[in-house]
C-alpha cells in the first residue's frame, strides 16, 4: 500500500462547529470533534446526512482501517492482533516453504490450503467472526486451484496481483473523478455525510483525505512493480518473501500514515 503531501497550515480557515450527534448513533469518544477542527455541522435527516449511519461506523471501526478514526493509532489492532497476523501470512509461508523443501506442487497447495482451512476452524470452534480467515481462505483456494491447472507454483500468487491491481486502479479513478476513497471511508466510519466533497470551508481536509488516497495508490503500485517482475520470471521464492513484506508491515505503515494524515487536529490556540 511515497510520502504523503504537505499537511497545509494548522487549518485556522475551518469552521469551528461540533457535529450533531443524534442518541442513536452515538459516536464512540474518539470521533468528538473539537471546535476549530475538521468539525461541521451535520443534521442526520439532512441532504449531507450518511445513510448509513451509526452501524456503518460501528463495523468499519472493527476492521484493521478502523484504526485511522482513533484518538491514538494501534498497531496491534490495525493488523487483527497476532491472530490477524498468522491468518494473513501463514499459508502463503506454509506453502512458500514447502516449495522450497520439495521443489514440487502438490504437497505445498494441500499443506497451505489445509492451514488455511484450519485457521477457519479455530474460529468457528472459538464462535469469534470469522470474515478476515474467509477472506484469507478464499485467497488461498483460488491460488491453489489455479497453479493446480497451470501446473506453475508461481500462480498460487496471481490472484493477489490482481487484487493489487483493481485496488490500484479502483483508487485512481475515486482520486480522478473527485471522490476520495480515504475521504468517503473516513466519513462513513465517523457516521458524518460528504459536505467535505465540495464545501470550500473544507479544502484543507479535502487536501488531506486526496493525499491519503495517494499514499494507498502507491502502496499497490509499490507492490505490483516489485512482485509482477518476479512472478513473469517464475521466481516462487523471492514471490513469496516478497509478498510476506510487502503484506501486513506496508499494510501497517500506510495506515499509521492515514492516521497521521486525517486525525483531527487540536483547536489552535488564540494569542
Amino acid at each position: 500500500m511515497s510520502a504523503p503531501d504537505d499537511r497545509g497550515p494548522a487549518h485556522h480557515d475551518e469552521p469551528a462547529t461540533r457535529p450533531a450527534v443524534e442518541p442513536d448513533t452515538a459516536l464512540e469518544p474518539d470521533e468528538v470533534i473539537d471546535p476549530g477542527t475538521d468539525g461541521r455541522s451535520d443534521d442526520p435527516g439532512g441532504p449531507g446526512a450518511n445513510p448509513l449511519g451509526g452501524a456503518a461506523g460501528a463495523a468499519g471501526r472493527r476492521s484493521g482501517l478502523g484504526q485511522v478514526v482513533a484518538e491514538d493509532f494501534s498497531l496491534a489492532e490495525s493488523i487483527g492482533g497476532v491472530r490477524g497476523v498468522v491468518e494473513a501470512v501463514a499459508p502463503g509461508a506454509v506453502f512458500v516453504t514447502a516449495f522450497v523443501i520439495t521443489r514440487e506442487l502438490t504437497i505445498p497447495l494441500v499443506a497451505s490450503l489445509a492451514v488455511a482451512v484450519l485457521l477457519c476452524a479455530v474460529r468457528l470452534v472459538q464462535r469469534t467472526p470469522l470474515t478476515q480467515a474467509l477472506s484469507g481462505l478464499l485467497g488461498v483456494g483460488i491460488g491453489v486451484v489455479w497453479a493446480w491447472r497451470s501446473g506453475q507454483a508461481e500462480d498460487f500468487f496471481a490472484w493477489g496481483l490482481y487484487v493489487n491491481g483493481a485496488y490500484a486502479l479502483g483508487l485512481l479513478i475515486a482520486i480522478l473523478v473527485r471522490w476520495a476513497p480515504i475521504g468517503v471511508l473516513v466519513e462513513l466510519l465517523k457516521g458524518r455525510g460528504m459536505q467535505w466533497r465540495t464545501d470550500p470551508e473544507l479544502a484543507p481536509l479535502r487536501r488531506r483525505y486526496v493525499a491519503a488516497s495517494w499514499l494507498w495508490v502507491g502502496v499497490f503500485a509499490a507492490r505490483l512493480a516489485v512482485q509482477v517482475p518476479l512472478y513473469l520470471s517464475g521466481e516462487v521464492a523471492a514471490l513469496g518473501v516478497a509478498r510476506l513484506v510487502m503484506g501486513i508491515p506496508l499494510f501497517a505503515l500506510a495506515a499509521w500514515l492515514t492516521w497521521a494524515l486525517v486525525r483531527e487536529r487540536p483547536a489552535a490556540t488564540a494569542g
